[in-house]
Formats: C-alpha cells, structure tokens, sequence
C-alpha cells in the first residue's frame, strides 16, 4: 500500500468526525481509565457511564477496590455484563497495583499487561490516554473489521494487525486512529449493515469496490 492512502482514510476520519476524543469514556486519573477499560469490554459506553460514579464513589483508589467485596463490587457492576469476571478482574489489578506498585497504575506495556484483565488492547487505552505514550494501536472489534474492508492489513490476530497499523500511520496518530475508526464503526460502519451510502471511506474500501455494497438509509 502507498503512504498516500492511510494519510487519506486519516483525513477522512479527522474531517468526519472532528470532535472524537481517544479513549471515549476512558478519562480520568490512571486508575480510573484502567478500571473504566476493563469494564468497557463487550458491553456499551452508556453501561460504563452508568456504574462509574457509584463504583469510584466507593472505591477511589486502588487500596478501597483492593479491600472491596468481590460480590458487593460485582453487584454495582452488573450492567456492563460478565460483571463476576470483571470484578474479579479490577479487583485482582487493584491488588497488584496496591501490593506491587505503591497504589500507583504501572507506565509500561509490560506491566499493565501483567495486571489481571489487562491485554494488548486496554493496555495501549491507558498507555495513551492516562500518560501521553503512545506505544501502541489498540485494537478491537471495529479497529479489526475496518482495517480489512480498506486494505489496512490481510490479518486476523489482533497484535498482528497492530503491527500493521503501526508500520502505516505516524505516531502521533496511533492513540486517535483506534477512536476514528471505532467511531466510524459505531455510527456507519456498522456490522452486518453498513450504511455505505453516508461512507466518506469508499474511495478506499474493498468492499464496496467490489461490488458488495450495501445502500441504507442516511
């Protein structure tokens, strides 16, 4: 692929959607964008939204989630879903942060990733969002289905298409790049019925150059 074309889908995203922030719902201080992160797995920015003023009103430092109830916590967080793994999980990254780290969130991509619940994925959010590094892509469902409909990568492994997405666009794209395209996902892009007709990015999309497309309503 030319380096025009990621510098163009960039654009494209930057001008559609100008006012996206990274990480979405994942802000704060460093331990709330790690627990916001892990919550944030396979449920909605709302059901997250929900549970966080209670959750941090509770427990506002690693050392009270730490010391928490893992059924109490679990109860709380029980609209973002799977929520005994998740509070097993934020409990456990508590604890390490605690034990291990003085009550501070780890700065490296080794670290985090050590934490209990804390893959490649989360890890570049917190990188990115709580501490300026962008060490990394992260990517998820959208990030995965939209790099392959416009030629971004052939892969299926998600440290495999980060790679790829790392060797395409510049650095200092690497934390947006991930909120662009999870954007685009959520609100045209969208699996199984793409709104290809309100699309900025055909001119690069395989899919639709191939004949695929799929028109829905604007």
């Amino acid at each position: 692929m030319d380096v025009a074309t990621p510098c163009a889908i960039y654009r494209a995203l930057l001008r559609h959607y100008p006012d996206t922030i990274p990480g979405g719902i994942s802000y704060g201080d460093p331990f709330e964008v790690l627990i916001l992160t892990i919550l944030s797995a396979q449920t909605t920015d709302r059901a997250v939204e929900a549970v966080r003023p209670i959750l941090f009103s509770r427990y506002p430092t690693p050392a009270a989630l730490a010391a928490a109830d893992e059924e109490e916590v679990g109860e709380i967080i029980r609209p973002t879903g799977f929520y005994r793994v998740k509070a097993r999980h934020i409990i456990g990254a508590a604890r390490r942060i605690q034990e291990e780290y003085g009550g501070s969130v780890p700065p490296t991509m080794e670290d985090l990733t050590g934490l209990p619940g804390v893959g490649r994925k989360t890890a570049n959010i917190v990188l990115s969002n709580a501490f300026g590094i962008d060490e990394g892509i992260a990517v998820d469902t959208h990030v995965k289905r939209i790099a392959g409909l416009l030629g971004l990568t052939d892969e299926t492994d998600p440290a495999k298409i980060e790679s790829d997405l790392k060797a395409l666009f510049p650095q200092e794209a690497w934390g947006r790049i991930n909120a662009l395209l999870v954007q685009h996902g959520r609100a045209v892009c969208i699996a199984g019925r793409p709104r290809c007709a309100a699309c900025m990015l055909t001119p690069w999309c395989r899919y639709y150059s191939e004949g695929k497309k799929i028109v829905t309503r604007t």
